[in-house]
């Protein structure tokens, strides 16, 4: 029981401290399963964004799915992401009534206005923690995973041949599956270089 109480409490917190979507969640999200309860490694933690990133929904309730099932099982999920909706479901049912009300005034203009940059900062503070464990460190970087990620930020960012990211990921899980092929075929000794 205890578990689903610190279950339903983290995804709670960072539901309610997610501020900007799903990528601002990431440095709480790791904080609190990682550093915290050390429900997930390092690495884990990546391949969780990852996998909740490759699936349709939220990435915050699917990092939610995932951990809890990780952790609780089925119920484990059910609790973590009534946790994690909770918090945005009542902040938004009382948002929206003030902002219909207010949308006008000033004051409400100035701090969105305020707090946009507060939430591209986050995002790319996110996108950097990911950055540096995809690719490597300027001291040990990863020469494959540097190639793959600006052929996806090439395609990502195309105006001329625009690309989604699913096709995008698809081409992704295919050059590491051919990297594989060929590693396998170079250490059995089948292709000689």
């Amino acid at each position: 029981m205890i578990l689903y109480l610190q279950l339903f409490l983290t995804f709670f917190q960072i539901g309610l401290f997610s501020i900007g979507g799903g990528y601002v969640a990431m440095p709480l999200l790791q904080s609190q399963t990682v550093d915290l309860h050390g429900w997930l490694t390092q690495a884990q933690f990546i391949d969780l964004i990852t996998i909740a990133e490759m699936v349709p929904g939220s990435m915050s309730i699917n990092s939610a799915t995932f951990i809890g099932i990780k952790i609780a099982g089925i119920p484990g999920a059910i609790v973590a992401i009534v946790g994690n909706i909770l918090p945005s479901f009542i902040i938004m049912l009382i948002l929206a009534k003030l902002y219909e009300h207010y949308r006008e005034q000033r004051i409400i203009r100035n701090v969105l206005t305020s707090v946009r940059p507060i939430v591209v900062a986050a995002i790319l503070t996110a996108a950097l923690i990911l950055l540096e464990f995809a690719v490597g460190t300027f001291r040990q970087p990863n020469i494959f995973a540097i190639i793959v990620f600006l052929l996806a930020y090439m395609m990502l960012s195309s105006k001329r041949i625009p690309m989604g990211p699913v096709p995008v990921l698809g081409i992704g899980a295919a050059i590491g599956i051919a990297k594989l092929g060929i590693v396998y075929l170079l250490e059995a000794g089948i292709v000689v270089i």
